[in-house]
Formats: structure tokens, C-alpha cells, sequence
């Protein structure tokens, strides 16, 4: 049995992000959402809304669990036996990053392989950091996230969704 992370903020999650879990899921017996606990960016959602946001998002895939971590990538890969970290690429710049990474990652952990999954058409604009921007300027995110992650969103913000 084949397990991948997908690892992540998440922060909230997207439509993009539920698609490469969607997609990795056909491919892999196992996908494991991994909800970075510490990144070095500000949040708008703590680390248990983030996890429970991407649970909803994927109820519907029974191969797919989502958990919180905290350290070394690789080091959570390794502690769950997964094969395959999976990623998402929306621009040339992703890939740079990507590049980067696999090959930092490779060097500390060499079983440990990448997978990246070109995002589609649909989404290949969304960011999280993007998004919360434009829902905080009081614009319409409700076709880039999924309806109980637009509400949330929202909320943060003393706002609600808007209606169309």
C-alpha cells in the first residue's frame, strides 16, 4: 500500500487544494493532508480550524485523512511510513520553489520521493493569501473555496457570505 502526504497551511483551504487531494487520491492507497501546526506566517485559523476545514472538504474521500504536524516534512513523511510527498504547482514559480525542495528533501530523506500535480485551469490563480485578501476587501471568494470555508472566512472578518 502506497501512502503520500500532501502536505500544507492550508490556510484555509481552496478549491485548488481539494482538487490535487481529489486527484492524488485516485493514484494513492493512502493520502495524508498534512496541516503544518508552525509555519513562520501569520494565520487567520488555528491550526484545529484548519485541519476540521480540509476534513469537511473531503469527507467524500474515503482514502484521505487529515492531520496536523509540526517539524521537518520528511520527517513527518518518514514517521508515517508515507512514499510520496505530493505537491501542487500553479505557476513557474512554484516550480522553482518545488525544485528547491525536492531535492533539500531528497538529500535528507532519499526514500522519500515527490510527486507534483499541475493544478488545473480553474484554480490556477487562487492563493490562500490571496483570497483571504479579497474576502477581507469585502470581494467574492465563494467559487474559490468550498461553501463552509467561504463562511468561516468570512466570519473572521465580521462579515457574511456574500450573496449572489
Amino acid at each position: 500500500m502506497v501512502t503520500a502526504i500532501y502536505p500544507g497551511t492550508f490556510d484555509p483551504v481552496t478549491l485548488g487544494h481539494v482538487d490535487i487531494a481529489s486527484r492524488a487520491s485516485v493514484l494513492f492507497e493512502r493520502i495524508i493532508v498534512a496541516v503544518y501546526s508552525k509555519p513562520s506566517k501569520s494565520l487567520l485559523f488555528t491550526t484545529e480550524e484548519r485541519v476540521k476545514m480540509f476534513q469537511d472538504s473531503v469527507r467524500h474521500l474515503p482514502n484521505v485523512e487529515v492531520r496536523e504536524f509540526d517539524g521537518l516534512v520528511v520527517r513527518f513523511a518518514q514517521d508515517v511510513e508515507a512514499a510520496v510527498i505530493v505537491r501542487g504547482l500553479r505557476s513557474g514559480s512554484d516550480f522553482e520553489y518545488e525544485f528547491e525542495m525536492a531535492f533539500m528533501n531528497r538529500r535528507l530523506a532519499p526514500t522519500v520521493d515527490m510527486i507534483s500535480f499541475m493544478t488545473s485551469q480553474d484554480y490556477m490563480f487562487i492563493s490562500s493569501s490571496l483570497l483571504k485578501e479579497v474576502a477581507l476587501l469585502k470581494g467574492d471568494v465563494t467559487d474559490m473555496v468550498p461553501p463552509h470555508v467561504a463562511k468561516a472566512v468570512y466570519s473572521k472578518y465580521g462579515m457574511t457570505v456574500p450573496e449572489h
